[in-house]
């Protein structure tokens, strides 16, 4: 058999708080859950929001300030917003008299300026043409909506991270908070492996564009000021998985991202699938993170016509009388909807292959055997949905029939779907899920779109979806589209179960779900996720039932330790897992053979040995 990836822990930041131990799941069906199950939510966000001590009566509180909903002055305020309005002073009588200091006096003067006094430190001009200016100006966004982390809770407190973009502060919570729920330290991991054995595929799709990263570069001229040396290295996108590498983990593994727009998450879930199933790797962090709730952006979309404006929500809910924006249900999947809603995120899974879970003692989540990307071929605007998604769609649910039968397909299986909440999604997306049930003989397939609750955080998407199914597996419940009051005319759903109420199933009757995203430019990708009932009978077919017993009792500490990072972040306790400059190595400190390198701090060596050699050797 080869090696199957398996998912040995997961976490992350986003509207719906921490994503490991199903937190962040759990806030989204939160009122289906018992008093029982709803404790350790509510008092992780209390943490997170910093409500210490947490208060039954801070429930309210805590409800309102998490998932969508209107924008909050610690990220920009909607009410003044900066903009520079642009406009051509005319001279009165033929000639402009103004005064400059000095310094603001501009290297090479404008044509129809002339120096006419000086004095002091102040300069006179006269102007004869008219003066094009940028005036500084405030206006409300028509947009006032967002998925925003919990109110209160700010990732760079949690460390030194001066001047580093929300996103990538973002990124070292989130990864932090994945390595620790595996409940077993990284050094053990790390040492179990060849440091070349690691990967780290993580990235955002759009890059770092707050005043810290690229935003900060490109607006500097327009604001008359210098970008700083940070903004533009700070920038990249590929920054996510840099940061990883040298601050979190100490790799010198594989790394990269691959960009696919909205499908960036699966984009990364692919590689380090790929990865795993061939033996390149044996450990790979898959990630994205995701900060765009900030002006431009949403300006940019907005002109686009993608987002859901305030104006367009109150005309939706007309029929009951509203007065007032309801930014709680900005997000409308496959319902009646004017457009998507921003988020911002950051999700990480761990893999690894099943032998070294199995040799670790570690927790299995979850497996992944396989993520399916196509293109769209030709269409008429890159923006659009094509046919690419229907491809993905038809071999994930093939799959499935080839791996566990028809029957796993029809009865035990349900879609994450993309779910922007857009016009144009819920019809294209409804065709393709619709018409790959009819292929399938699927009768009444579950679709659950979780961005009515949480917003759509571009890249990180999938990852929030996939979090999500996590904690289906766990709490048997696949969240209802709730944000709707009922299916919008034009979607095409006869043989689908677009539910407005929250789904609960039996522990173990879902067997696979399959995640969907579409992105921009005909980025579509469909991951099929194996629930942890499925790899347990997996592997007592690979495994013998010592190997397996010795496995679970392994795995019972694990559970312990990692419930000890749990109940530490719950409490405020834990800390993120950063290391700068530290352990900083050169090439004087390793030691190099013609076979192989080591490295300080690794307790195996890489070997430098291909598996390709032999295959293409050409020497005699």
């Amino acid at each position: 058999m080869a090696p199957l990836p398996v998912i040995i822990g997961f976490g992350g930041i986003n509207s719906a708080g921490r994503s490991s131990f199903h937190h962040g799941y759990r806030r989204l069906v939160i009122e289906a859950l018992s008093e029982q199950n709803q404790r350790p939510t509510y008092q992780d966000l209390a943490t997170l929001m910093g409500l210490t001590p947490f208060n039954r009566h801070d429930q309210a509180m805590i409800l309102n300030n998490t998932l969508i909903r209107k924008i909050e002055s610690n990220l920009f305020n909607e009410h003044q917003t900066s903009f520079n309005y642009k406009m051509n002073l005319q001279p009165k009588d033929g000639t402009f008299k103004f005064t400059l200091k000095k310094r603001e006096l501009p290297d090479t003067l404008p044509p129809s300026w002339h120096i006419t006094a000086i004095h002091d430190d102040e300069i006179g001009i006269e102007a004869k043409q008219s003066l094009p200016i940028l005036l500084p100006h405030k206006r409300i966004n028509k947009v006032q909506s967002a998925g925003q982390l919990p109110t209160g809770f700010d990732p760079g407190s949690l460390y030194c991270s001066h001047h580093q973009p929300r996103g990538l502060q973002m990124t070292i919570y989130g990864a932090s908070d994945a390595i620790q729920s595996t409940g077993i330290p990284w050094e053990t991991i790390k040492d179990a492996v060849r440091p070349d054995q690691i990967a780290v595929y993580a990235n955002s799709a759009m890059g770092q564009l707050d005043d810290s990263g690229s935003g900060g570069m490109m607006n500097a001229a327009s604001k008359g000021v210098r970008p700083t040396p940070k903004q533009c290295a700070l920038g990249f996108s590929s920054m996510p998985a840099d940061f990883i590498n040298a601050y979190v983990l100490n790799s010198v593994g594989s790394t990269g991202g691959s960009t696919g727009a909205c499908a960036t998450f699966l984009y990364n879930l692919r590689q380090g699938v790929r990865d795993i199933q061939s033996g390149k790797c044996r450990v790979v962090l898959v990630g994205t993170s995701e900060a765009p709730v900030i002006p431009e952006v949403m300006e940019a979309y907005r002109t686009m016509g993608a987002l859901a404006e305030d104006k367009g929500l109150l005309e939706l809910d007309q029929h009951l009388g509203l007065t007032e924006t309801d930014y709680r249900r900005a997000c409308r999947p496959f319902g009646d909807n004017c457009g998507f809603t921003i988020a911002e995120s950051a999700q990480f899974v761990l893999l690894c292959d099943d032998e070294l879970a199995i040799e670790l003692g570690a927790q299995i989540f979850g497996a992944v055997p396989d993520v399916f990307v196509q293109a769209d071929g030709n269409k008429k605007s890159i923006a659009s949905p094509g046919i690419g998604n229907y491809i993905t769609m038809a071999k994930a649910a093939r799959l499935v029939v080839d791996m566990l039968g028809r029957e796993s397909l029809q009865q035990r299986s349900y879609i994450h779907a993309h779910g922007t909440g857009t016009p144009q999604n819920r019809v294209t997306e409804s065709h393709v899920m619709n018409e790959i049930a009819k292929a399938f003989g699927i009768n009444d397939w579950p679709v659950s779109a979780i961005k009515c609750y949480l917003g759509h955080s571009i890249g990180s998407a999938a990852g929030d979806q996939l979090a999500a199914t996590l904690g289906t597996w766990k709490y048997g419940i696949i969240p209802g589209i709730k944000t709707i009051d009922k299916v919008a005319d034009d979607v095409q759903h006869s043989h689908l179960n677009l539910s407005t109420k929250h789904i609960e199933i039996p522990k173990d009757a879902m067997d696979t779900t399959l995640i969907n995203a579409k992105g921009f430019g005909g980025n579509n990708s469909t991951a099929l996720i194996m629930a942890p009932h499925i790899v347990k009978s997996w592997l007592a077919k690979k495994y013998s039932k010592a190997k397996l017993n010795n496995y679970k009792s392994r795995c019972e500490h694990t559970v312990e330790i990692a419930e000890e990072y749990n109940q530490a972040a719950m409490q405020g306790s834990a800390k993120v897992m950063y290391h700068f400059g530290k352990n900083v190595l050169n090439g004087n400190d390793l030691t190099i053979t013609d076979n192989s390198i080591s490295i300080p701090g690794f307790k195996q060596n890489i070997n430098l040995t291909s598996p390709f050699a032999e295959i293409y050797a050409v020497k005699n």
